[in-house]
């Protein structure tokens, strides 16, 4: 069923590399199939990391897209 379950947003502005895909990857493993994680970050190769990341595990990127104030969301469909 590919059903979007739930939605969670991580909000990880701020956060420099590492961090913002490791905290990512944590919360995708909490996750179930369907479900969709909005990630907010302001580390331009964050921009760039978590989409190549999600993707090697086989998520969806649903969108990446630059918001006010120089944050960018990244919007992850989880496929399990």
């Amino acid at each position: 069923m590919s059903e979007t379950r739930s939605a969670r947003r991580l909000d990880l502005t701020g956060q420099i590399c590492p961090w913002p895909v490791v905290f990512t990857m944590k919360e995708v493993k909490k996750m179930v199939n369907g479900d969709v994680l909005e990630v907010l970050v302001d580390h331009i190769p964050s921009t760039k990391n978590i989409p190549e990341a999600v993707k090697k595990e086989g998520h969806e990127v649903l969108d990446s897209s630059r918001m006010d104030d120089g944050v960018y969301k990244i919007v992850v469909k989880i496929n399990k």
